[in-house]
């Protein structure tokens, strides 16, 4: 039975954090076995953030050793760079003159840049335009997002749907892959987790790191005799992630019988996090003292993924009257 194609990425545009791994990685690796699986490190999306070679290198090769320590399996995957790529920006000028302006305007990374004042580029503006065209040259049929990146695959199916409209059918219908439990992980300060707001524990923190960001935690001012919500608590919020069921109801019954202070679920929450971190923290500095390997691992999967793409431009540049 032929595998359904999955398809992720994540930009290059700073250190991983938990909410990286649980609202993706974590999916990718437990979904590798099922599907063809295909994750790429977003390098030309980064340059709407990034405009400095250095730090863009660094960045995008170090998500790639991340990637590698979390568990994704070269064997298993095709794990490649965007700008391996080059076919995804060609088709992405093809969905550019197909999409009106109004319709990108409803996008809401450029709706959020407007509404705090800002200028947005040309590229962020199309963005959603390339990001429809890293998966629908690879025929993507599956695609892990979060919940609040929902929008882009609404995006690409409409683009896919305009297109096949237009000059044939050329392009399946990508699925978003939510998992809802997980689907947004709070910070620090109870947003979502993200590098933009500075309210994340990094991936592969050290421990004393680990201690000093949990015990920022923001919580509300009950006592420690007082019951608490597990439910509205930021610090359960962020604990259970690194539980089983049964650990999990075992803690949320501490909440709720009181007598559970901040400073000792703090506590809880940092020897759990430095559990979870610490084999992966020794796995990454393996790898990462291996760059042989890690060139190896791109080369192939480059070279995999650009095979499918540059035969599928082939179908679309026909379509389109491109000679």
């Amino acid at each position: 039975m032929t595998k359904k194609i999955l398809l992720s990425g994540i930009q290059s545009t700073g250190t991983l954090h938990i909410g990286n791994y649980f609202g993706a990685i974590k999916q990718f690796v437990e979904l590798q076995d099922n599907y063809d699986t295909r994750i790429f490190v977003a390098n030309f999306h980064s340059v709407t953030t990034i405009q400095d070679k250095e730090k863009l290198e660094k960045l995008t090769r170090e998500i790639v050793i991340d990637y590698l320590a979390c568990g994704l399996d070269p064997e298993k995957v095709t794990l490649f760079l965007q700008s391996s790529i080059p076919e995804v920006t060609e088709l992405a000028w093809y969905f550019n003159c197909l999409i009106t302006v109004p319709y990108l305007m409803r996008a809401h990374s450029y709706k959020d840049k407007v509404a705090n004042g800002k200028e947005p580029s040309a590229g962020l503006f199309t963005y959603p335009m390339l990001m429809a065209a890293d998966i629908l040259i690879q025929d993507s049929e599956i695609v892990p997002v979060g919940q609040d990146q929902k929008q882009h695959i609404e995006f690409t199916r409409d683009v896919a749907t305009k297109f096949n409209h237009t000059y044939g059918e050329t392009f399946k219908l990508p699925e978003a892959y939510i998992l809802d439990d997980v689907s947004i992980v709070p910070g620090l300060d109870g947003q979502k987790m993200s590098k933009s707001y500075g309210n994340t524990i990094p991936l592969f923190a050290e421990d004393k790191d680990i201690e000093k960001l949990c015990m920022q935690v923001v919580t509300d001012s009950l006592s420690p005799a007082d019951p608490k919500d597990p439910e509205t608590s930021n610090i359960f919020q962020i604990h259970k992630l690194f539980l089983n069921n049964v650990e999990k109801e075992e803690l949320a019954e501490k909440y709720r019988a009181g007598g559970l202070g901040y400073k000792e679920a703090k506590e809880m929450l940092a020897e759990s996090v430095k559990k979870f971190i610490g084999p992966i923290r020794e796995k990454r500095k393996e790898i990462e003292n291996n760059p042989d390997f890690v060139d190896q691992v791109l080369k192939q999967g480059g070279q995999k993924a650009q095979a499918i793409a540059s035969k599928k431009l082939l179908e679309i540049r026909s379509k389109v009257g491109i000679l």
